[in-house]
């Protein structure tokens, strides 16, 4: 195809019209910048720019050496998986949602709120968090140790740790991020020019030593997962917290965010890095355990961070629904949600799992949160196998950078009963895919 245009906006436009009209598919590479500098007429700079412009749309990806493609997965697909991803017929072990049966119904905190709101609306220029979530937020916070003297709320993690990087990093700069990990973190660097800096992890969090590496390499953030890691199941202890604020404290100008996505629904307590250097933020998510629908989050952080944040906020929604604020507040009081039996069911599903698979001589990883992590040879060997037996699982490809092969599997859409059948066949499967690497 002819990409055309003498303008950076023109060329993008154009780039982006092949793309969404399939003349260019996923995975195609762009031509060198030099190259259809040259072709088009231009400056290398105005191609350079259209191409920075197709990235912050979710349409390009840079690789290095591997130059510029045009994304495997765009970002405007849903988040945690495809529509395609689960075809009719086959087991759910792969969307990454909670189990629909362990959420509250809102109907009950919805109305309770819309009583109490009676007559009155919320206005412009109205405090951005009401003073209950605030209230609830401090306690949660003081709870586990974390700092609450300046606190937001966003519209859940991902916009929290969009909000962070955004106000602190500038194109360029490296972040680390756990390897394997959550995509959505790594469409978000991709998104706003920063370049991932890949840290492995193992049961405990993130290694020490490679986190260090990373820092000594220039890093500027780092973007960690407190408990119920996506995709392995990862959960901080204090001796490996202990380790890793051993390391930033040489780093004291690094900025960390912590993703608290388990919060309400997993069994290990809490434990992070906050104020181990200046600036630091922790976010807690309510979707996993109150409905993803409520788009939620609190965040600590540090009186910078926070304050930048707000003016983030401020540029642009300006606040999260004080209404949708109120109804996580009633839940929350209210006890809708069993924290303890929550996790404790989610743990039985886990554990159960691992153990069947032990059974057939396959290793799994999974101490916390939805997911067990099963390290493969073949991804696509493993994933069509299990297609084939009726079961839809998570490739790690979407998961990974430079880490190792494997497959996520998400149990909250399944039963105790399914776990021996389902070990059964990932066992199967792994035997057609060869051995972990």
């Amino acid at each position: 195809m002819a990409i055309t245009g003498r303008g950076s906006h023109e060329i993008a436009d154009s780039v982006e019209r092949a793309i969404t009209g399939g003349e260019l598919p996923a995975g195609a590479a762009l031509p060198p910048i030099r190259d259809l500098a040259g072709d088009l007429g231009v400056n290398p700079n105005t191609v350079a720019a259209a191409y920075r412009q197709l990235r912050e749309r979710g349409l390009v990806e840079t690789g290095g050496r591997r130059g510029t493609r045009v994304r495997q997965r765009p970002l405007g697909a849903p988040r945690e998986t495809e529509p395609a991803a689960i075809p009719p017929g086959t087991r759910d072990a792969a969307s990454g949602n909670p189990d629909p049966r362990l959420l509250p119904d809102l109907s009950a905190a919805l109305a309770a709120v819309a009583r109490r709101r009676a007559g009155r609306q919320v206005l412009y220029g109205e405090p951005p968090m009401s003073a209950d979530l605030a209230e609830v937020a401090r306690a949660v916070f003081d709870a586990d140790g974390v700092p609450a003297d300046h606190l937001t709320a966003t519209s859940g993690a991902l916009d929290a740790i969009d909000r962070v990087l955004r106000s602190a990093l500038r194109p360029g700069d490296a972040v680390v991020v756990e390897d394997p990990g959550w995509p959505s973190t790594f469409h978000l660097l991709t998104v706003l020019g920063l370049r991932a800096a890949p840290v492995g992890v193992d049961d405990d969090g993130p290694l020490p030593d490679a986190l260090a590496a990373a820092l000594r390499g220039g890093a500027r953030a780092v973007v960690l997962t407190s408990r119920a890691h996506n995709p392995t199941g990862a959960a901080l202890t204090p001796a490996r917290a202990a380790e890793l604020r051993a390391v930033l404290a040489g780093h004291p100008g690094v900025l960390t965010v912590e993703d608290d996505h388990g919060f309400g629904f997993v069994s290990p307590p809490f434990t992070g890095v906050f104020g181990a250097t200046e600036h630091w933020a922790v976010a807690r998510s309510v979707a996993k355990a109150f409905g993803p629908d409520l788009r939620l989050a609190v965040v600590a952080g540090d009186a910078v961070t926070a304050n930048r944040v707000r003016a983030q906020q401020q540029s642009g929604p300006g606040w999260v629904s004080v209404v949708l604020q109120e109804a996580f507040v009633e839940l929350w009081r209210s006890g809708a949600v069993d924290p303890e039996k929550t996790a404790a069911d989610y743990d039985a599903r886990r554990t159960a799992l691992i153990a069947r698979l032990a059974e057939h001589g396959v290793a799994a990883t999974g101490r916390s949160g939805l997911n067990v992590w099963v390290p493969v040879g073949d991804e696509a060997a493993v994933i069509s196998a299990l297609h084939t037996r009726g079961w839809a699982t998570s490739p790690g490809s979407r998961h990974r950078i430079a880490a190792p092969p494997g497959v996520r599997v998400t149990v909250s859409a399944l039963d105790l009963a399914d776990m021996a059948p389902l070990a059964a066949d990932i066992a199967a499967a792994v035997r057609t895919g060869g051995p972990p690497v």
